[in-house]
């Protein structure tokens, strides 16, 4: 967790402060109580990962309304939403996990929210007072990429139907220069498994982008690129903003060509190379 100070001239200070985590496992937070003093608002920067961080933000939070009287507003940057998958209960029993976490971040008013390209609109209709900061905002920070969508050398593929919306705007930013064509995968409902990939259009002999908002496992998009392939197309990038990779990059291998994702899931230098795949990292 980052925590920024802002002075009455705009200035912005990274604060130092005290963190451990009790044996019990309670989180502690304490600041110096001078560091405040002329500050005319604070910023929070966390990546809520884990639930430790989550308690960790709310004690920080309490600590530092009491130093400042809760006269100072305080701002939370949160580039990955948790839970945000979980925007509506598809069994009956569940909890709505979105909705949940919204609850959590409001109860703790701050005075604005930033999340970067949130995964579907219930989120942001969850959160008080929000900003979401869209996907095109963030991968116009790449130079490279841009710079091929805007010449035409990449041709875009939406990975789904949810998709699609978001891989249109990437488009109309570079004026439509970037064909866009439509990809849509059928599950099994029962086991949650992709039994069928699809491609509404000709990829082949084409370099092609698939856009997306997150990657887990990746199983979407290696069906997808095993698709492509087979249909023709001779690179295959892929642009994620949350890159989780919680199976590595290794699952990708023969597949997809390069990958881009931003460091809004974890910072640059945790993600793990591989020899086969150019990774690109955005730093935000």
């Amino acid at each position: 967790m980052k925590i920024y100070s802002y002075d009455s001239t705009g200035s912005k200070s990274l604060v130092d402060y005290e963190h451990f985590t009790f044996s019990g496992g309670e989180e502690h937070v304490r600041f110096n109580s001078t560091t405040f003093s002329d500050s005319t608002k604070i910023e929070i920067f966390e990546r809520l990962t884990n639930s430790s961080k989550m308690v960790r933000l709310m004690i920080a939070v309490d600590a530092l309304k009491r130093l400042t009287n809760e006269n100072t507003p305080i701002e939370l940057v949160i580039p990955y939403f948790p839970y945000a998958r979980q925007d509506r209960v598809c069994v009956e029993g569940e909890a709505l996990g979105a909705a949940v976490m919204a609850k959590f971040i409001n109860s703790l008013n701050f005075s604005k929210v930033t999340i970067w390209d949130a995964h579907s609109d219930v989120s942001p209709a969850l959160l008080n007072r929000v900003t979401n900061v869209e996907q095109i905002s963030l991968l116009a920070r790449c130079q490279e990429l841009s710079q091929r969508l805007s010449n035409g050398e990449l041709t875009l593929i939406s990975p789904d139907a949810g998709a699609s919306k978001k891989t249109i705007k990437i488009s109309e930013k570079f004026d439509g220069i970037p064909e866009v064509i439509q990809a849509q995968k059928v599950r099994n409902l029962k086991t949650g498994e992709i039994v069928k990939t699809e491609i509404i259009g000709d990829v082949k002999g084409k370099s092609v982008l698939i856009a997306d908002d997150m990657c887990d496992g990746g199983r979407t998009f290696i069906e997808l690129a095993k698709v492509l392939k087979n249909n023709g197309a001779v690179e295959i990038s892929l642009f994620i903003t949350h890159g989780i990779f919680s199976k590595g990059l290794d699952v990708f291998e023969g597949l997809i060509d390069k990958i881009y994702t931003t460091d809004s899931f974890k910072p640059a230098y945790e993600y793990q190379a591989n020899s086969k795949i150019d990774l690109t990292v955005i730093e935000m």
